[in-house]
């Protein structure tokens, strides 16, 4: 069926920064700028190309460049000459050194992504004050939502509501989230954030097997941003998928047919390599609301296809 179309909605591909969370970023220059071609032919708003992480706290030894996206490096894969999709990064607070940013006229990058948790949020709007002093577009990613409470989350939505922030995330980190519960959260954020002129997203995980439901959830409640990858390529059970999305968005804006090939030429050929998507231990994190850490170990065990009620009997402690 035919669906209106919202022109302030914009997507955001999360393929190279949540994808490097399952390969530690260690990304060929050439699959990265596939991804990048790949969404600029489909005319995607933006694509996070990684994270802009500080080695004072990660190290080269352990990680590949897009974990840290010197601004070199990426020069390096999209040009020098850029149109039409927008770039970004995201950066934890805690393990970035927001100093070394440089102003928004010497960067390639156009919006920094802040990731902090409830305990963070003061300091993440401090922030975010510097990095849009310095000309970016800033967005806001509030981790684990599902697991605050109704008071700690007012408490944090006030004072976002006053920071200098263009977007705020929900974030369902452990992909435990149900579309009631979006709504609810949607129509919860909204009301704090609206009058400010703050835009809203969602960034859902699919341990459910619910990502794609909930952004869409998120999407007819109000929401205008909304973050995809391609294949579902993420963490553990992986986000919503891209080629999803831009179907159900249905646009003459959008083209799926660049996505497909990248699916087909880049994505698929990693499945031979790294492993993600669904499985019954992601399920189960998802279910008890938990970090899927400990499935991300429970898979690395050769034998773990014998040892899913092993498996069961022990996430049900937490």
């Amino acid at each position: 069926m035919e669906k209106d179309y919202n022109e302030e909605v914009k997507v955001i591909d999360c393929t190279i920064r949540d994808g490097g969370l399952v390969n530690n970023f260690y990304f060929k220059d050439e699959l990265v700028k596939n991804v990048y071609s790949s969404c600029r032919e489909a005319k995607i708003d933006y694509m996070e190309i990684g994270y802009k992480a500080s080695e004072e706290y990660f190290s080269y030894k352990e990680f590949g460049k897009w974990k840290f996206c010197k601004e070199e490096d990426i020069r390096n894969v999209v040009g020098e000459s850029k149109s039409g999709t927008k770039l970004s990064i995201m950066a934890d607070v805690g393990r970035t050194n927001f100093n070394e940013l440089l102003p928004k006229n010497k960067s390639i990058i156009d919006m920094i992504r802040v990731a902090a948790y409830i305990h963070q949020i003061e300091e993440a709007c401090e922030i975010i004050k510097n990095i849009s002093d310095k000309g970016y577009e800033t967005s806001l990613n509030l981790m684990a939502v599902s697991l605050l409470k109704e008071r700690e989350l007012n408490n944090a939505l006030e004072k976002i509501s006053k920071s200098k922030v263009n977007v705020v995330y929900i974030v369902d980190s452990f992909g435990a989230l149900y579309t009631d519960d979006i709504k609810d959260l949607t129509n919860k954020y909204l009301k704090y954030i609206k009058s400010s002129g703050i835009k809203l997203g969602i960034h859902a995980h699919n341990n459910r097997q619910m990502a794609y439901a909930n952004s869409i959830e998120a999407l007819k409640n109000g929401a205008t941003f909304v973050d995809a990858t391609m294949y579902g390529l993420g963490r553990g059970a992986g986000n919503c998928y891209m080629e999803l999305m831009l179907g159900y968005l249905n646009s003459q804006k959008y083209s799926i047919r660049p996505v497909i090939q990248c699916i087909q030429d880049n994505i698929l050929p990693l499945k031979e390599k790294i492993k993600w998507g669904q499985d019954i231990s992601y399920m189960l994190t998802g279910q008890y609301n938990i970090h899927p850490k400990c499935a991300i170990d429970f898979l690395k065990d050769e034998n773990h296809v014998k040892k899913y009620l092993e498996f069961f009997d022990g996430v049900k402690k937490y």
